[in-house]
């Protein structure tokens, strides 16, 4: 046994004394019970800078490529930047098209007891027209930004756009749902039709639509839909000035407290069926 240890040492002498000089470290295998993904851990290198190999230098090859990377890269980054700046430029230059406060084809009073007056004249004078300002003040800004490459200011403007847009079109949408009582005519046709085979009746719809509306916590829209695939109708809610983004919008009711507090006062349940 002695004498197979003795020549197995010359034999390592032999084939480390004919070994070419290399700067590959050694490696070590790691216990299984470490890490999964490193399995191999370089050796700490020698403090003795006899000991230490010589640090590999980029090869001419290495070094075009990163060379060749880094302008492909700034090449590209130049290019989008200027095709988002040329047409951020056309959509500053396209002329812009301004809301404007949809007239009602019936007179502020006219939807009373249901609706006073002066809830009307307010709700639609002054709480419509703040989006329709809302919503044109921001595009305008908007297309300044777009103008000028500002992200930030864009990034800052979409939420001002988002909730003036969604006012401006679910109020345009819910004048033309009201009527005075005397021009009032039921569903029939092939609306009432739907309107039986999804919910049964018009009175169990008008009862599921009022109970979802009165939940909505804070304010909020509730709507009766038309879903464009299935072509069933549904009732849903809608948060704040959230548009309806699920299907065709038919009938929306108001559930923000400009639109009822001075005529009803919290006592939103006894509105509704007036509606």
């Amino acid at each position: 046994f002695s004498r197979r240890r003795e020549q197995a040492s010359e034999t390592c002498l032999t084939l480390k004394s004919n070994s070419p000089p290399s700067s590959a470290r050694p490696v070590r295998f790691r216990p299984s019970q470490q890490e999964p993904a490193a399995f191999l851990e370089e050796e700490a290198p020698s403090s003795d800078p006899e000991d230490s190999p010589p640090q590999q230098q980029p090869t001419m090859a290495t070094s075009s490529l990163l060379t060749a990377g880094r302008s492909a890269c700034k090449s590209l980054l130049q290019q989008t930047q200027k095709s988002f700046l040329s047409s951020s430029a056309a959509a500053a230059s396209a002329p812009l098209v301004a809301a404007k406060l949809p007239d009602l084809p019936y007179d502020y009073a006219a939807l009373e007891p249901a609706i006073s007056g002066e809830i009307m004249e307010l709700h639609h004078s002054k709480h419509h027209q703040a989006y329709v300002n809302g919503i044109n003040a921001a595009s305008e800004q908007m297309l300044d930004a777009q103008a000028k490459g500002d992200f930030a200011a864009m990034s800052k403007l979409t939420k001002a756009i988002n909730f003036n847009a969604g006012g401006h079109l679910n109020h345009s949408i819910f004048w033309t749902n009201l009527c005075p009582k005397r021009d009032y005519r039921p569903p029939e046709g092939k609306l009432l039709a739907k309107i039986n085979e999804n919910f049964g009746s018009l009175d169990n719809l008008q009862k599921q639509l009022s109970a979802m509306t009165v939940g909505v916590q804070g304010s909020g829209w509730g709507w009766l839909g038309l879903d464009r695939d299935t072509k069933q109708l549904f009732v849903q809610t809608m948060p704040n000035q959230d548009p309806l983004s699920c299907g065709v919008p038919l009938l929306g009711i108001d559930i923000w407290e400009h639109a009822y507090y001075l005529q009803v006062r919290s006592l939103l349940s006894s509105r509704l069926p007036l509606l």
